[in-house]
């Protein structure tokens, strides 16, 4: 049998489901921010002609770019089922990060680098570059405080005793983590470029702000290339995490009539929906009648435990020995 339910919110962004509303004031946080500090980056660097400023100013509107682009994937996600999407549209908010981290990758990072070795072959005094360095520090300062909002929503989720590096490697919606990231190496880029201007301004030797331009741009890729691979495992499909499917075993086993789970599958269709099939074991004396009522109720608890299981499919069957996941297939739920 199977069900499915409309669809619900839900807070938990990383451990089953993934509130976008909490996401979207971060991202806009941190688009505004983008968009201040973007402007102010390329005046300097027209003034000072340094090129950090250049790969820093590149990176900003990177950085906007992809928050547009998650604003549309979390509004693009939102659409109705299909015939031929029947699953809906959960995904596309997995496509348009995945999306983010090959901007990251190519207009930011390897602009950045490109521009960097290329003032490191042609280099050129830095004009003006209290200008530059004025920049870095005030947008030092905003990008503080986008920081400071995408850290707050995310310990508003993050689970007790979670690092930060685990709440990334763990969430199922893209959008705090994507800002996070991008925030976090913002920051760390502004202090690249200012490191790298500083020095050239102190030594009149330009190496320094193109080997700070270069910074940035190892940086972006690497970021981009941790986006990269938790969005795919995203798009390929990921199970619920463990917690979340050991209450949806104790819902299922809670009843009646359901003895046990024989075994069980669950897949994120989106951040905030679950598909859930188990195999679960019924009585022998139970009548086709008993049998359906107790489904019934089964996918109720469920769904009171877990309101992000948005498709569920449960099938009967008598415990026995050929029923059992076989060498290598995962259990009820995991160790």
């Amino acid at each position: 049998m199977t069900t499915e339910s409309a669809p619900a919110a839900t807070a938990d962004t990383h451990g089953g489901g993934g509130g976008h509303g909490g996401g979207t004031v971060a991202i806009i946080a941190a688009l505004l921010a983008n968009l201040g500090i973007a402007v102010a980056k390329f005046v300097a660097f027209f003034v000072t002609g340094a090129s950090s400023m250049l790969a820093e100013g590149i990176h900003s509107v990177a950085d906007s770019g992809n928050q547009v682009l998650l604003l549309v994937g979390g509004k693009r996600a939102q659409r109705a089922a299909t015939p031929e999407h029947p699953f809906g549209f959960g995904r596309d908010r997995f496509v348009y990060g995945f999306l983010v981290a090959i901007v990251l990758f190519s207009v930011g990072g390897l602009f950045a680098i490109y521009e960097g070795v290329h003032k490191l072959q042609h280099p050129e005094q830095l004009e003006s570059p209290i200008w530059a360095i004025g920049v870095l520090v005030i947008a030092i300062v905003l990008e503080g405080f986008s920081l400071r909002t995408a850290l707050k929503e995310t310990n508003e989720i993050r689970r007790p005793g979670e690092s930060y590096w685990q709440f990334i490697r763990h969430a199922r919606a893209p959008e705090l983590p994507v800002v996070l990231l991008e925030d976090t190496a913002a920051e760390t880029g502004l202090f690249f470029a200012l490191l790298g201007v500083g020095l050239s301004a102190l030594t009149g030797e330009p190496v320094f702000d193109a080997l700070g331009t270069i910074l940035i741009g190892l940086l972006l890729v690497a970021v981009a290339a941790i986006l990269g691979v938790e969005t795919k495992s995203l798009l390929l499909g990921e199970a619920a995490a463990p917690h979340v499917q050991r209450s949806i075993v104790d819902a299922l086993e809670g009843g009646d009539h359901t003895l046990s789970v024989i075994h069980m599958r669950t897949q994120h269709l989106g951040p905030e929906e679950l598909l859930v099939g188990a195999k679960i074991a019924v009585r022998h004396d139970e009548t086709a009648v008993s049998i359906a009522h107790a489904i019934d109720e089964a996918e109720a608890r469920i769904r009171a435990a877990v309101p992000e299981a948005r498709v569920i499919y449960l099938e009967p069957d008598i415990r026995r020995p050929g029923a059992e996941p076989q060498p290598g297939e995962p259990s009820a739920v995991p160790e």
